[in-house]
């Protein structure tokens, strides 16, 4: 198989990571001899610097002619007073709009090593493995109007969707159920929203076409009480724009470190955009101390969802865990006892648990 790849580094600690999945890539590819090709381009307060806009148009047009992206981190205190319009944040939620990517994927999975760096109690995360589907492209962020009124005393944000809009990110979410435990919560907030209300009546519409998922309505404050008290209740959940970024936001402490967390951003097709649930940690960036996991199992759920390599996909995640019940760790991570290692370390031991023999990588191999 020949994939091509566009690498969006951006910020701080992205322009790390993202060399971390490059080589865990290449490593696959030699070992189940593929050819995976790469190009890089700015985006972020990166692209602000050098190209004056976070979103150059040479970047969207590398986007659209690949055949999946990934994504390190964008934004910083260095831009915070940038105007809007030079915002780093403005890049990925432009990136997101012009390749219409409407789905984003985050799972949240709990290492059992790791159970005891979670803010909750062992017993209460333990077991915890669930997906939030969340709308990305509509909603609040993306309403018209939205601005202030009345010499600046009055404000109005416009929460808009199209029927359409809600049926393909409901269809994204029954697809996944289907593929996991086959139980799907819909959130919303029907009681009080209109727009919650056509959402509840598109889910019970669809799950027609879908008799082997059981569904389940659940408003959106009741779901965040009970993502805390029982997390492993959750199977696959899927909400609209704003809930899903609270409650993915909110889910993400379960695990202890959002450095473990990955996140995949889809259309329609096959093409998706793929990155790590954390920011871009500009205190620490440059450092080489940085936790490449998150991005590591971003490049692996693009493999699964782009490339629909499960094997592969499976050989990464596989990997990621071994090496951390082995003990080795980056300073992020709360983890008793074991080796603490630095970002390129936490990269190398990957690779060697995905290759037969832990002396020699496949690269390293092909060009002995």
């Amino acid at each position: 198989m020949e994939k091509h790849i566009v690498l969006l580094p951006g910020d701080g600690i992205g322009q790390e990571i993202i060399g971390s999945a490059k080589a865990v890539l290449e490593e696959v590819a030699c070992l189940f001899d593929h050819k995976f090709t790469f190009e890089s381009h700015d985006i972020g307060g990166t692209a602000v610097d050098k190209h004056d806009t976070p979103l150059p148009a040479e970047t969207v047009k590398a986007c659209k002619q690949a055949d999946a992206i990934l994504l390190g981190a964008v934004g910083g205190p260095k831009w915070d007073q940038n105007p809007s319009h030079l915002r780093p944040e403005k890049g990925l939620l432009g990136i997101r709009k012009e390749l219409e990517l409407f789905a984003n994927l985050r799972p949240v999975k709990g290492f059992k090593k790791l159970l005891s760096a979670s803010p909750l109690k062992e017993e209460v995360v333990e077991n915890s493995d669930l997906l939030i589907v969340r709308e990305l492209t509509g909603g609040l962020y993306f309403g018209t109007p939205s601005e202030r009124q009345e010499n600046g005393q009055a404000v109005v944000d416009t929460l808009y969707y199209q029927r359409h809009e809600i049926e393909r990110i409901v269809d994204k979410a029954f697809q996944s159920a289907k593929l996991r435990r086959k139980h799907l919560t819909s959130v919303d907030k029907a009681n009080v929203l209109e727009s919650s209300k056509l959402w509840r009546e598109i889910v019970e519409e669809k799950k027609q076409e879908y008799p082997e998922v059981t569904v389940e309505h659940m408003l959106v404050d009741a779901a965040a009480m009970k993502l805390i008290q029982n997390p492993a209740q959750f199977d696959v959940i899927v909400t609209e724009n704003m809930f899903g970024d609270i409650l993915s936001d909110e889910a993400s402490v379960l695990t202890g470190s959002l450095g473990m967390l990955p996140s995949a951003s889809l259309r329609s097709d096959q093409l998706g955009l793929y990155e790590p649930v954390h920011g871009s940690a500009p205190d620490i960036a440059g450092q080489n101390i940085a936790n490449p996991l998150a991005m590591i199992l971003s490049a692996a759920l693009m493999l699964r969802h782009s490339f629909k390599l499960e094997d592969e996909a499976a050989l990464v995640e596989t990997a990621v865990e071994e090496v951390i019940n082995a003990g080795y760790h980056t300073g992020d991570l709360n983890v008793a006892g074991g080796s603490r290692v630095n970002t390129v370390q936490m990269t190398d031991k990957v690779i060697d648990h995905l290759s037969p023999s832990d002396a020699m990588s496949c690269i390293m191999r092909a060009y002995a």
